[in-house]
């Protein structure tokens, strides 16, 4: 679409709420909902910074029709009801191919409880899904194991039951089944243990265990204390369940959790089930995004997906933001303090760790797939180097609460990290907090060393901060008298803007162009190391006794005579003989005369 005609479209939007379609030449390809019509389309057009997604849907809109609705709860109706009867190709689509594993309490006389990849409607209850196979593996042998459910596919009718047709077989005679094919067993009997294997499953652990304590006392008084033993592992075995369970607060009852975390043309959904206090099942769901939707639109589209998928009628739902479902019946809860604001920070928690796992796997296919000569050829364009940045470095600082100041370094050749060329700094000039002067201090450190030492510079030094950081640095450099050695720039904090010296208006790449990518990587490296060296500094610091406040005497030294002698006092008591043997001579007489100064 030309921009006049463009022009020409948006004129006649209405500022009012309702639905806006996109057309190609042939048919529908998006269907979206808006507060404001007029402004929501203009947005798609006016934006400088897309994913080639959201480009390669704009630039195959020949034609955009509207509907004005009411209100935006009739929009969101509509929206739904065009999605599926049309199911436009850019809009989100949340079916994925896998098959996810259920565990089925089978809907027959004396049900069977098993694993299965098939959901069927025929009256059985699936309790699911479940992501990991292994964690369905474990929980059906640990049901095997401490309940005696049938495994067999006979007709346990009690027409069938009552011919005699039937014989036990191995698992009767293991102890793993009661035999109800020979009437061995009623079918209350059998159908409280299926009630009690329901109540595991949902997480539901509690009323279990009391029920076994019950029949374990009631084996002991009967002096039968191999069957109390049984039932005495088998409440280890579901208290070790509980253990692992996350447990809330039994006062959050049922409730479902959903939180969203999207950057670039990818999201991620984390769906909690929470039951009896416990959070029973969680699922990430990976989206790919072709149009530029806000969280909250994501949200909309996905939980409704999501609990008909896991069938559930729970009329809870905690979320971070204000959302309008088409279920009316559903509370939506918005905590800001206390357990539910937990499971809200829990889950929020776990979307954005598989967000950035996908982001990762995404770098590194690509990283794989390229040759890195093509992308820094593409990053010397990008940011119009005159030189192809072979060699890169960049920048980060690091404090905490205004101590233990440091900064790290780290270096690219060829794309790949040079890890012998990482460096450390820890800040010897600086009071407190200071960004600006850490960033001057840790840059000349760096450059007046290579430039003394006659060793190659970067073609491009990367500024892990804003302007204030970048100007720091290039006086830094500009002191040293290396100005057009080599090219600075900023990388601004979360928004991934590129800053030049003196430059009011930042570079904006595109959010999946390779040039970024590689940025990216540099600067998630720098985050890594100096963090890693951070967390090690502030470790080393936390370990401080009167004994480190003696001149000559340091941590180690410290540990090794708290561990022999137990106490300050303990030590301030010792001879100097038996600090000798613990220390040496020379240590030992500094910490007598420390002591005798008193």
């Amino acid at each position: 679409m030309q921009k006049n005609e463009f022009a020409n479209i948006v004129n006649k939007l209405p500022n009012q709420p309702g639905i806006y379609k996109y057309y190609n030449q042939k048919t529908l390809i998006y269907v979206g909902k808006a507060k404001n019509i007029k402004k929501r389309v203009s947005s798609y057009f006016a934006k400088t910074l897309m994913s080639y997604k959201t480009k390669a849907l704009v630039s195959n809109i020949t034609s955009i029709d509207f509907t004005i609705t009411k209100t935006e709860r009739d929009a969101l109706l509509l929206e739904n009801s065009l999605i599926k009867e049309h199911q436009p190709k850019y809009n989100i689509d949340l079916k994925d191919d896998k098959t996810y594993p259920w565990i089925v309490i089978k809907n027959e006389a004396f049900p069977r409880v098993f694993f299965t990849r098939r959901k069927i409607k025929d009256g059985s209850t699936y309790l699911g899904p479940y992501t990991s196979v292994q964690q369905v593996r474990e929980l059906v042998q640990s049901i095997k194991n401490n309940f005696p459910l049938r495994t067999c596919k006979l007709n346990l009718s009690e027409k069938e039951i009552a011919k005699k047709k039937y014989k036990v077989c191995l698992e009767y005679h293991l102890g793993n089944c009661k035999g109800p094919c020979i009437g061995a067993q009623s079918v209350s009997d059998y159908n409280e243990n299926v009630q009690q294997v329901t109540n595991v499953l949902k997480g539901n652990i509690q009323p279990v265990v009391q029920h076994f304590k019950q029949v374990m006392q009631a084996h002991v008084e009967a002096l039968a204390f191999e069957k109390a033993n049984i039932y005495k592992q088998r409440i280890t075995v579901l208290q070790n369940l509980i253990i692992k369970s996350e447990v809330v607060n039994v006062n959050v009852a049922s409730a479902e959790v959903f939180t969203v975390k999207k950057m670039g043309d990818l999201a991620v959904v984390n769906y909690l089930i929470v039951d009896s206090g416990n959070i029973i099942s969680s699922h990430n769901q990976a989206i790919d995004l072709y149009a530029d939707e806000e969280e909250e639109e994501i949200l909309q589209k996905a939980i409704p997906y999501l609990r008909e998928k896991q069938d559930s009628q729970v009329p809870l739902i905690i979320v971070a933001q204000p959302l309008e479902l088409l279920d009316s019946a559903i509370e939506i809860v918005i905590p800001k303090l206390g357990d539910k604001k937990k499971l809200l920070n829990f889950s929020t928690k776990n979307s954005l760790y598989h967000l950035s796992q996908l982001q990762k796997e995404k770098q590194q296919k690509v990283f794989a797939d390229t040759n890195f000569e093509d992308i820094l050829l593409d990053l010397q364009q990008d940011l119009q180097l005159q030189e192809t940045p072979y060699h890169i470095e960049c920048f980060d600082n690091s404090n905490f609460q205004g101590t233990n100041a440091v900064s790290a370094m780290v270096c690219f050749k060829n794309g790949e990290p040079s890890k012998t060329d990482y460096r450390h700094y820890n800040v010897k000039t600086v009071l407190g907090i200071n960004d600006f002067a850490t960033m001057h201090e840790v840059v000349t450190r760096r450059y007046k060393r290579l430039k003394e030492e006659n060793s190659a510079l970067p073609q491009l030094v990367i500024i892990d901060g804003g302007k204030g950081q970048l100007s720091a640095a290039n006086e830094a450099i500009m002191e040293l008298g290396l100005q057009g050695k080599m090219t600075l720039v900023g990388l601004a904090k979360n928004v991934e803007e590129i800053f030049y010296v003196g430059d009011q208006q930042s570079l904006k790449l595109p959010y999946n162009s390779k040039s970024l990518l590689l940025i990216r990587r540099i600067r998630d490296e720098v985050h890594r190391f100096g963090i890693t060296h951070h967390r090690n500094k502030r470790s080393s610091n936390t370990f401080k006794t009167e004994l480190t406040n003696i001149e000559g005497i340091g941590a180690t030294t410290a540990t090794t005579l708290l561990k022999q002698f137990k106490s300050i006092q303990n030590i301030q008591a010792a001879t100097l003989q038996e600090l000798t043997t613990a220390v040496g001579n020379n240590r030992a007489q500094l910490i007598k005369q420390y002591f005798e100064k008193g």
